[in-house]
């Protein structure tokens, strides 16, 4: 009889994440289920067991429940927003299981922090797996195949009434609909993932995330992969993330089963296992997907004259460190001091503006005032230094703040949902010397 394996746990900042390991051979193979599937009971269903045991005939695979699900401790909002908890929860995973780098296969809403993995950490990412992906779920005016809002409203109030009872099969694998053992176990899944209500938030974070500006960062070979008849995730958000990621492509199957363990599941695993062990990885690339932070001291000149060149040098030098200190607590990098002020990234936009808030407020406790603009873009770094698009909407984004303002694009506030961070619009601009028009927010 095939084995299951044992389930152990990795810490990821203040909470712990669970995850299993099972085969020994070939490229390892990060599994990432939806919200719904907690790991360990996977194993119950032998139809998947089966599917589970056959991925790990080629690859050794990493299986984890996402934070807030199954075996994992709950999501903390207190200092990362979700999005980000997850990411970092799967950086753990891989650092537990000793994968320095590994191919993903990611499921429907799941493929979210797993893209944002592949866009901050590309050397950890060998490859992309995405079935039933989506990079933003909700209509928007340049998004119109995703779904109205008063459509999600009710999808939603469907959804936390539904949890639980296995209704959900006719919708996502209705070529289960007949089964009662595999209702019934998917039901189970439902109830032990969460329960209604916390199942229900996490669906809501998801489908009000948008990661679109994510997508072309991501450097690893991607295949993206649905069935011709979901009557979930159209086919739109599919050919959405072809025609975003760099190096992707899209191979869909007859079918109306939006689960990928239902219906003809061997052809997908065939798909799967020839992509894995068959293509190359990602190439080595000095660009990386990063939040930008520049900052500047407000009325620096006329402070350098009050003060006097001793004094003034002095100061600056209390800038540096204080500021140096914020962005290794808040796990940035320091790329260079421009001499009154200074240029940092961040793989994390809330922990940039976390930090960005907290240099503010040391830096007044030694008597300057800063501004700060902050941007999510790709960079490319050379020579101790970063270049890009991103720097520039950055500098110009901290130009318009005023003394103890904290600017950021309009990229940043859908990629923090489920923080604590609030914003406040101050419109769209014109950015000197990079095509616009930006819309930009105050950080409350």
């Amino acid at each position: 009889m095939a084995r299951t394996p044992e389930t152990h746990y990795t810490r990821g900042d203040d909470a712990r994440i669970a995850y299993q390991v099972i085969g020994e051979r070939g490229p390892n193979l990060l599994f990432v289920p939806t919200g719904t599937f907690p790991i360990d009971l996977l194993w119950d269903e032998p139809a998947i067991a089966g599917l589970l045991h056959r991925l790990a005939s080629f690859s050794r695979v990493i299986l984890t429940d996402l934070l807030g699900v199954g075996s994992s401790d709950a999501v903390l909002a207190k200092d990362n927003p979700a999005m980000q908890s997850w990411t970092d929860g799967l950086v753990a995973v891989l650092d537990a299981a000793e994968s320095d780098s590994a191919s993903v296969f990611s499921l429907s809403a799941s493929a979210l922090p797993v893209i944002q993995l592949a866009a901050t950490h590309p050397s950890r990412v060998r490859s992309l797996v995405l079935w039933g992906a989506f990079a933003r779920f909700l209509r928007a005016p340049d998004h119109t195949f995703g779904i109205p809002e008063p459509v999600l409203a009710k999808y939603l109030g469907e959804l936390k009434d539904n949890i639980g009872t296995g209704a959900v099969v006719d919708l996502m694998a209705p070529s289960w609909a007949d089964d009662a053992a595999k209702r019934r176990w998917w039901a189970r899944s439902e109830r032990l993932a969460g329960g209604p209500a916390t199942m229900t938030a996490l669906f809501e974070l998801f489908l009000r995330t948008d990661i679109r500006p994510l997508l072309e960062s991501v450097q690893a070979p991607t295949l993206v992969m649905r069935r011709r008849g979901d009557r979930d995730v159209r086919r739109e958000h599919a050919l959405n993330l072809v025609e975003r990621i760099p190096d992707a492509r899209l191979v869909e199957f007859d079918g109306d089963d939006g689960a990928w363990f239902a219906g003809d599941a061997d052809s997908v695993v065939d798909e799967i296992e020839s992509f894995v062990t068959g293509t190359r990885g990602a190439k080595p690339s000095n660009r990386v997907l990063a939040t930008v932070l520049f900052t500047d001291i407000v009325e620096s000149t006329q402070r350098a004259a009050q003060l006097g060149d001793v004094a003034w040098t002095s100061a600056l030098a209390e800038h540096d460190r204080v500021v140096k200190r914020q962005v290794d607590i808040w796990r940035g990098e320091v790329v260079k001091f421009t001499g009154d002020g200074v240029l940092a990234t961040f793989d994390s936009p809330a922990r940039a503006i976390e930090c960005a808030c907290a240099i503010r407020d040391a830096i007044g406790d030694i008597g300057l005032k800063i501004r700060v603009g902050l941007h999510t873009g790709e960079i490319e770094k050379a020579n101790g230094d970063i270049h890009g698009i991103a720097v520039h909407v950055a500098a110009r984004i901290m130009s318009l703040a005023g003394p103890r303002e904290v600017l950021v694009s309009g990229v940043i506030p859908p990629l923090v949902l489920g923080s604590r961070l609030g914003f406040t619009d101050r419109g769209e601009h014109d950015l000197k010397g990079v095509p616009g028009p930006w819309r930009v927010f105050a950080v409350e």
